[in-house]
């Protein structure tokens, strides 16, 4: 499924969606719009109708269909790269792990290098960019993954939120409930059944005239969403967000993706065949 904004007035549906996924054929478009796989401001279409500026197209084609032979893992994806490990920048708008309906950047790395048996280690949500790991060998998997759960891997995000935090620093504390039927998360300042603790910290990098910040933050755990709906939460949802953020300023930015990017991961520690990465740090760069 993807989203997109319109930007242009007075154009058809499939040929505003064919300027957008320009491998995708036009007949895989028509059949979704007879079986209603397309919504417009989430209401279901069937006919070419013309698009008006801020309208929302949601489409139900699958991505091996709507990117056609261009979705593969370019080279300059891979930010570092050894007998062990592969430290990946991720797209927007791909799941890490695939799905039968949905081709994930594990098989396209797997591909990539001509392999089965390539894994991720952690997660980011599809609409998240940025910095991953995965690992080449069992043992290098293991080890990384112990690395995460002990905190010696630290993980760092950049996003731009709607407003200006009162505090330029800060360590946020609260629980965190994942309500798999809707896949969301609820936040809560108590403790409750079913809820786990959430630590995430953030700084103030920068605020601008729009009413928006750019912040670093840091997960100090690592939950399902916990970066957007934490933020959210306390009052400075992620432009772009349209789960956990504001319908309207998201149309007022003309975003509809998340702007939250894992901008650098630092190996505090490490050991065994994965020793030569303590102290490493891998980096997007932050913007």
């Amino acid at each position: 499924m993807r989203k997109i904004v319109v930007e242009k007035n007075n154009k058809k549906v499939v040929n505003y969606i064919k300027s957008k996924f320009n491998n995708v054929p036009e007949s895989a478009i028509y059949k979704a719009l007879r079986q209603k796989d397309i919504r417009v401001n989430d209401k279901k279409i069937s006919e070419n109708i013309s698009l008006e500026l801020g309208d929302e197209i949601t489409i139900y084609i699958k991505d091996e269909i709507l990117y056609g032979s261009s979705l593969t893992l370019k080279k300059q994806a891979i930010i570092y790269d050894d007998e062990n490990i592969v430290i990946l920048n991720k797209p927007q708008g791909i799941l890490v792990q695939g799905t039968k309906n949905d081709i994930g950047l594990d098989q396209l790395i797997n591909r990539y290098f001509h392999t089965d048996s390539i894994v991720p280690c952690h997660r980011l949500d599809r609409n998240t960019s940025g910095i991953i790991i995965f690992a080449k060998n069992a043992e290098s998997e293991e080890i990384i993954l112990k690395l995460i759960k002990n905190h010696e891997i630290s993980k760092h995000y950049s996003c731009l939120v709607y407003g200006h935090p009162k505090q330029k620093t800060a360590t946020l504390k609260a629980y965190l409930f994942k309500d798999r039927k809707n896949n969301r998360v609820i936040i809560s300042e108590e403790k409750k059944k079913g809820y786990v603790e959430i630590v995430t910290k953030y700084t103030v990098i920068n605020t601008y005239s729009d009413n928006t910040s750019l912040l670093n933050v840091e997960l100090i755990t690592g939950k399902t969403h916990q970066i957007r709906a934490h933020l959210a939460y306390i009052g400075y949802p992620i432009i772009g967000d349209g789960k956990y953020g504001i319908n309207e300023v998201n149309k007022k930015f003309g975003k509809t993706w998340q702007e939250l990017e894992s901008y650098k991961i630092c190996f505090n520690n490490a050991y065994g065949k994965l020793e030569y990465l303590k102290g490493k740090t891998f980096t997007l760069g932050i913007h």
